[in-house]
Parts: structure tokens; C-alpha cells; sequence
């Protein structure tokens, strides 16, 4: 039997609804922010990411994908997204648009060969953000509060910012310096990697995973002491914005990126989720503006965020954040013979057209097989076929949770169905009985009503000459309402 390959997955079912759900999710907060979708080629040249993303880091080093195709390339599989929106921006000159910044999103597949475990896969999915063509602090604090927001839109909790700066082209030099005189005498201790980052990259040894977690990382030089007037104003403007949106963070020195194209705002998120351990991270970005020009396009400032889907759709389930997931059908249509089989086809796709979650029977099952049927769909509503109600131009409709029965007739089928199915009581689990779930709670009132007067409620007591106490201050006097105010025990009729 052929297996799917170590450090991938098979997504289906429930937990492929639930992905697209949280995809849905990204799509709209990215839609209110003036993100535009952009979807580059899995494969790229190698040459890309050797150069974009750093020879030196594990990711290139160690854990890309590399193969040369039958034209004698060298082509990698994307280990992340952002070269590759880099790439596109300069291939297509978008830095000529007028239109600046150009504010772009992703969500897609990304392969890294590293040893599968809990939450690391050789083919993962990340969603990102990316701002080309603004150095702004304005744009930092945006697409923190764009990460923030998705992740509070998908009911997330206790959400927290780590965020830092690394400073500018001076100030990341003299930090450089200062990791240098530091690490020097602690060489023999650090990790072979670490020994060669020293004089390549010190920044990387921060990064390290073997070494993280030793005093000598811990009493590492901070790279907030080492920024220079116009680094420091410049995170204090990021903060300011921050506190402004009114999102929370911390200021932590311990966040660094390795890459020498990296500059100014570098950023952490997390959430408070029981069962991830101690790394309940679930994204980070940061400021890039040298990357721009390294893959030969003109300078440009950016900045850029990315999460893994994996590890997000992991927290909803840890903390068991319920969500809108549709898990049954509107109609199962039930038939017999190959007459009512055939009409069952047709009325299936009619009322597909019309917007219903239709189902039908498929496998032969006879009438007591196609009831159980229903049920493990969740059918709401079951159609029961039959050649005479046919000849009559009728159809049994059968509510599958109070069991009653009606007799409908095909002409207002789509209608019978579109009143049964958004009335009635609500399952959304609000407590507002004027929520916006789109289902009608009812006013609840009685005789006497205050409550369908209200500016955006319809009352719907259902007594159109009932009597309205809301007195002198009557807020029925909206358009398409007629209100006879004046005196008390009016009627009222603002709920027609």
C-alpha cells in the first residue's frame, strides 16, 4: 500500500472544514485591511533563497528542498513565502505603480526537509502579509494589528505581542560588534554552528536551538542598548501607533532576525493556549528593507508577517473555540424506483441553484438505509418521493428533528423550505436576542412593547395594534415607519 510521505498530511472532513473556515477568516480581515490576494509558484530557482532567505541559515543550509530538472535548473520547493513575493514585486515592476504601498497577502504550501515532529512538518501551510514600498512606523503597527485582529477574529484568546528593534544599518553594526567581544571567549562552548556564525552572522547565534536557553545566550548584549537617536525614536513612533490601536505587547530584547537585510521592527505573537507547552508562538515578521535591493531590485522598505495554518487550527482546537462549521444538509431527497430516482436528479440540482444544502441517495440503499442516511448527514429536512405524490405535482416533506410531516406542493418548494429554514429557534448559542445571526429571535414582548422601537430592531410580537409604552421618547418616527405619538396608550404600528 502506497503511504503518504513522512511530515505530511492528509487534511479531510471536519478538520478540512475547519481550515477553511480559518481561511475564510483571513480572507475577510485581509479584504478590511486592503490586502490583495497573490499566489507565487511553489518552485523557484534555488538561487532565490540561497540569496533571500541567507546561505547560512538552517532553512537553505539544511532543510530545502533542492532538485535539477530535466533542463539542468537548480529548483527548490519555497520554504517560505516572502522571497517570493519579492520576487514577483520586482519581476513585474510593481514598484512603478503609482498605487504605493502595494499591500499583498498569501496562504499556501511551503516544504522544508527537517526531522518531522509535533508541530514541525516537511510540508506545512503559512498564511503572510507583506507592505512593499512604505517606512512607515505606521505600516509596522498595521500589520501587527492585521496579525493580532485575525487571530482575535477566530476567538483566540489573551493575545500578546513580543515585539523589538534591531535598529538601523549603524546601530545593527555596533551590535554586531559588541555580540563579537561577547561571544569570543565562550567559543569552545558554543555549538559547532554557532563557532562559524561568529564570525559569519553573530546575530544567528541568538537564533540557535542548540545553545537556547544557556546563561551564555541569556547574558547576551540586548540590542535595544546599542540603537542609535534615530532607531530609538523610530520604535517609540511603532509603540505609539500600537497604543493607540489599543494593542497590548511587551517590549522583548530576546527577539532577533539573523539576516542581514532585517532592520528596525521585529515582532513575536502569541497566544495563551493550554497544551502547546512553553512556545505558544503562533507568528512572527518584521521590518526587511534591504531585501529588495539584494535580489537586484531598487531599495525598498518592507515588512512582512507569517503564521502557520497548522499551528493556529492546532490552538482553536486546544482551546475549543467553536465555530460556524455547517456539519449537515438542508434536504435529503429519498426515492424508490428509477422514475422517482430520476426526479430526485432534477429536483437535486434545482434546489442546489437556489442556494439549499441539498443531498440525495447514491449507493441503492432501500428506504430504511437512505433514513439512517439522513442522519448521519444532519439532514434537516427529508424529501420522500413517490410516484403518485409526483403525478400530483406534490412531495412529503418531513422535519427530520420534530418528526411532523407536511404535504408541499412543487410549485412553492424553495419557498416552504426558505421559511422553514430561517425561522424557528436559533442555534448560533448568543445570548442577544437581537444578535446578527440572521435568524428572528422575536421581540419577546407582550402587550405592552419598548423593545421593536429601538433604532435597527424590527418587532415581531406579531400583534399589529399592540400598545407602546415608550412614552415622550419614542424612537419610532424612522423611515417607513408611521408612528401616531402624542399621547400615552397610543397605538403603536412602527413594527409594520
Amino acid at each position: 500500500m502506497i503511504q503518504k510521505q513522512k511530515g505530511c498530511n492528509d487534511i479531510y472532513g471536519r478538520e478540512a472544514k475547519v481550515w477553511k473556515y480559518v481561511e475564510s477568516v483571513i480572507d475577510a480581515a485581509m479584504e478590511k485591511y486592503n490586502y490583495t490576494y497573490m499566489r507565487t509558484p511553489i518552485f523557484e530557482a534555488t538561487e532565490l533563497f540561497h540569496r533571500g532567505i541567507g546561505e547560512g541559515t538552517d532553512i537553505v543550509s539544511k532543510e530545502t528542498y533542492d532538485f535539477v530538472d530535466r533542463g539542468g535548473r537548480n529548483i527548490t520547493l519555497r520554504p517560505e513565502g516572502t522571497a517570493g513575493v519579492v520576487r514577483s514585486y520586482i519581476e513585474n515592476k510593481m514598484y512603478g505603480d503609482p498605487n504605493q504601498p502595494v499591500k499583498v497577502y498569501y496562504n499556501g504550501t511551503m516544504y522544508r526537509y527537517e526531522r518531522p515532529q509535533s508541530g514541525r512538518d516537511r510540508e506545512l501551510t503559512q498564511f503572510g502579509m507583506e507592505v512593499l514600498g512604505s517606512d512607515d512606523p505606521l505600516t509596522d503597527a498595521e500589520v501587527i494589528s492585521l496579525a493580532v485582529n485575525i487571530y482575535k477574529m477566530l476567538g483566540l484568546k489573551e493575545i500578546k505581542v513580543n515585539i523589538n528593534s534591531l535598529g538601523d544599518n549603524e546601530s545593527r553594526k555596533a551590535y554586531r560588534d559588541a555580540l563579537v567581544e561577547y561571544f569570543t571567549p565562550y567559543i569552545n562552548e558554543l555549538c559547532e554552528d554557532c563557532q562559524v556564525r561568529l564570525e559569519k552572522n553573530p546575530l544567528r547565534i541568538l537564533d540557535c536551538k542548540v545553545d537556547a536557553g544557556s546563561d551564555i545566550l541569556k547574558n547576551a548584549p540586548k540590542t535595544i542598548d546599542y540603537l542609535n537617536d534615530a532607531s530609538k525614536k523610530r520604535f517609540d513612533e511603532v509603540k505609539d501607533y500600537l497604543d493607540i490601536m489599543q494593542i497590548k505587547y511587551e517590549v522583548n530584547p530576546n527577539i532577533v532576525r539573523g539576516l542581514d537585510y532585517y532592520n528596525h521592527t521585529v515582532f513575536e505573537i502569541e497566544a495563551k493556549v493550554e497544551g502547546f507547552g512553553s512556545n505558544n508562538v503562533l507568528g512572527g515578521g518584521g521590518r526587511y528593507n534591504g531585501l529588495c535591493s539584494q535580489l537586484d531590485g531598487p531599495e525598498t522598505a518592507c515588512i512582512g508577517f507569517a503564521s502557520g495554518m497548522g499551528r493556529v487550527v492546532k490552538a482553536l482546537e486546544l482551546e475549543n473555540v467553536k465555530m460556524p462549521i455547517v456539519d449537515d444538509v438542508d434536504l435529503f431527497i429519498m426515492y424508490v424506483n428509477e422514475e422517482e430516482k430520476k426526479y430526485a436528479a432534477y429536483l437535486t440540482q434545482e434546489l442546489r441553484m437556489a442556494g439549499f444544502i441539498v443531498e440525495t441517495e447514491y449507493t441503492g440503499r432501500g428506504l430504511k438505509g437512505q433514513f439512517k442516511q439522513a442522519d448521519r448527514l444532519n439532514a434537516k429536512y427529508i424529501a420522500i418521493l413517490n410516484s403518485e405524490d409526483l403525478n400530483n405535482n406534490e412531495v412529503h416533506i418531513k422535519n427530520n428533528k420534530t418528526k411532523e410531516e407536511d404535504v408541499i406542493s412543487l410549485d412553492v418548494l424553495i419557498y416552504y423550505l426558505d421559511e422553514q429554514l430561517n425561522t424557528g429557534d436559533c442555534d448560533c448559542g448568543c445570548d442577544d436576542e437581537y444578535c446578527d445571526c440572521g435568524h428572528d429571535h422575536g421581540c419577546g414582548c407582550d402587550e405592552s412593547c419598548d423593545c421593536g422601537c429601538q433604532e435597527g430592531y424590527e418587532c415581531t410580537c406579531g400583534d399589529d395594534e399592540h400598545d407602546c409604552d415608550c412614552g415622550g421618547d419614542c424612537h419610532c418616527n424612522e423611515e417607513g415607519h408611521e408612528c401616531h405619538c402624542g399621547e400615552d396608550g397610543h397605538k403603536c404600528h412602527c413594527h409594520e
